[in-house]
C-alpha cells in the first residue's frame, strides 16, 4: 500500500490567530458532531488510520489494552459499510461495521469509549453515563473556530467541547470523572472530517482518550 503521511499532531497544531468561538444550537451541535457524508469522497480501496491513546492511573491495565491503532476501510455489498479494525502489535481485531453512506463511525466509537472506559474505572451505572453524554450532544453549546498545519498549509479547524456532568448531584462518587471534558475537533482538511477526539478527567491526570488522525492509506 501506498501511503499518504499528512503533518497532523496534535503537537504540531499552530494557531495564527486568535481563537473564535460562537454559539451553537443544540440541534446543529449534533449535525456538526455527526456530519453526514464525510466518507462520500474517500476511495473505497483506501483505509483511514487514527490512533487511540488512553491513560488511566485507576486501571493502568487497560490503558495498555486500550492503545492502538484504529484502520477505517470499506466492505462493498448491497451497500458499502465501513469496517473498523483495532490493531496491535501485529494483531488486529474487528470492532464493528458501519453504513458508509450514514458518516464516520470513528465519532460514535469514541463516545462509546469513552462510557465504557468510565464506567469500568469508576463503576456506576453505564446507561446513566450514555444518557449524560447524549444530553451533552445535544445541548448548546460553542463552537469554537481555529487553524492548524496541514502538509505546510493554514487550514480552518471547528472545535466542540462538552462537560457532561457538569452540575451533576453524583460528581463526587465518580472518582475523578465528575469533571469530564470531551472535545471534538474538525476541518474539511482532513479525510473523514475528524482531526481529533479527545476526552479528559481531572485536566488528564486520572484519564485521557485520545483518537487522532494520523494518515490515508491508498491501495496501488
Amino acid at each position: 500500500m501506498r501511503t499518504i503521511l499528512m503533518s497532523l499532531t496534535i503537537g504540531a497544531w499552530l494557531c495564527a490567530a486568535p481563537a473564535l468561538a460562537a454559539p451553537l444550537e443544540g440541534e446543529k451541535t449534533y449535525d456538526l458532531l455527526f456530519r453526514q457524508g464525510t466518507l462520500d469522497t474517500i476511495s473505497r480501496s483506501s483505509e483511514l488510520v487514527y490512533r487511540r491513546t488512553v491513560k488511566n492511573s485507576l486501571k493502568p491495565e487497560a490503558a495498555e489494552r486500550d492503545t492502538g491503532d484504529i484502520a477505517l476501510s470499506f466492505r462493498e455489498g448491497e451497500a458499502v459499510m465501513a469496517l473498523l479494525e483495532f490493531r496491535q502489535d501485529g494483531k488486529y481485531r474487528t470492532l464493528g461495521t458501519f453504513p458508509a453512506s450514514v458518516g464516520n463511525p470513528m465519532i460514535m466509537y469514541f463516545y462509546e469509549t469513552v462510557v465504557r472506559d468510565m464506567a469500568e474505572t469508576a463503576g456506576g451505572s453505564p446507561f446513566y453515563i450514555r444518557n449524560r453524554v447524549k444530553e451533552a450532544l445535544v445541548e448548546p453549546s460553542e463552537i469554537i473556530a481555529g487553524e492548524a498545519i496541514i502538509d505546510g498549509k493554514t487550514v480552518e479547524t471547528s472545535t466542540i467541547r462538552m462537560l457532561p456532568f457538569e452540575g451533576d448531584p453524583n460528581v463526587d462518587r465518580m472518582r475523578g470523572f465528575g469533571d469530564l471534558e470531551l472535545q471534538v475537533t474538525m476541518s474539511e482538511a482532513v479525510p473523514g472530517w475528524y482531526m481529533s477526539m479527545e476526552a479528559k478527567a481531572s485536566n488528564g491526570e486520572v484519564y485521557s482518550n485520545t483518537l487522532d488522525f494520523e494518515r490515508l492509506d491508498v491501495a496501488r
